[in-house]
């Protein structure tokens, strides 16, 4: 199957990120992607004062003209996250929309870990000042592809991802605005830990650059095979667009040959955790009485 991540540089212009989001999803299109991702908060990245003039529900026009576009482009389109209105006042839901090749929705999620964050000097925010977490996850059937959905600071969270994993995914997406600060050293990391430890594909969409309020993004979008192999990585600073197919069978390769599903403990996972730095004098099982046996 044959997929892109767009990387992007979005501002504070919703109608400009709109209309550079459609050209470059068109060249993804003409290069064949099936599946085409865009990134996180790509229809505007910019202070929060300027959420409420930016949200739009899922009938919105950005949605609705996407909608048309996958029908004319017979392809599938991932917009990262749009501003969704929430029903608290002032505040928003951060919200994925995967639309199917006919312009249907076939998946709707809203992120779940938001990213309240202080390093000082380096990166602080409370995206939890403005967006409203979501509650659900989400999988959707792709043609070959089961598509878990997840968000930017969500790949910090193992556990979201081996639940999608249970669920029935095979591959993972992470449309992303991953912070410059932070994102120098965890970006790649985090990336293909997700993709190693559930052997499943990671298309990974990310925000580059630096806006005028001084919002800086990573870059470095990626697309990580079930081994943890990057197949294609973007640039810093810049607009980008990776293409590439995915052999979709290694997912069902690597996990025959490492079965993370199978050789898991869920029975002593949901136990309580002992100390193991307490000896309870005179038992048969403590280390000290095993030693002296």
């Amino acid at each position: 199957m044959r997929v892109a991540a767009v990387q992007m540089c979005s501002g504070a212009d919703p109608q400009r990120n709109v209309a550079d989001a459609k050209r470059l999803v068109h060249e993804a299109a003409a290069a064949g992607a099936e599946y085409i991702q865009l990134p996180e908060y790509f229809v505007y990245l910019g202070p929060e004062s300027g959420y409420p003039r930016s949200a739009e529900t899922l009938s919105g026009p950005t949605v609705r003209s996407f909608q048309a576009l996958a029908q004319e482009l017979d392809a599938a389109i991932h917009l990262g996250s749009i501003i969704e209105p929430s029903e608290t006042p002032a505040r928003f839901f951060n919200t994925s929309v995967l639309i199917d090749r006919s312009g249907a929705l076939r998946g709707i999620y809203r992120k779940v870990h938001l990213f309240d964050i202080e390093v000082p000097g380096e990166v602080e925010e409370r995206e939890s000042a403005t967006i409203v977490p979501g509650s659900r996850l989400c999988i959707a059937a792709l043609g070959p592809l089961e598509i878990g959905l997840s968000t930017c600071f969500d790949i910090r969270f193992p556990e979201l991802y081996r639940q999608l994993l249970i669920g029935g995914a095979t591959a993972f997406a992470v449309p992303a605005a991953f912070a410059r600060a932070t994102g120098r050293v965890h970006w790649e990391v985090l990336v293909r830990a997700r993709a190693i430890e559930n052997h499943a594909f990671v298309i990974a969409a990310a925000q580059a650059g630096e806006t005028v309020e001084g919002i800086a993004t990573h870059g470095h979008s990626l697309v990580v095979d079930p081994w943890g192999e990057i197949l294609a990585e973007g640039n810093a600073e810049s607009e980008d667009l990776l293409v590439m197919d995915l052999e979709v069978g290694d997912v069902a390769k690597r996990r025959a040959q490492i079965d993370i599903v199978g050789l898991r403990r869920p029975d002593v996972y949901a136990s309580p955790v002992e100390r193991c730095d307490t000896v309870t004098t005179g038992s048969a099982h403590s280390p000290m009485m095993q030693s002296q046996q």
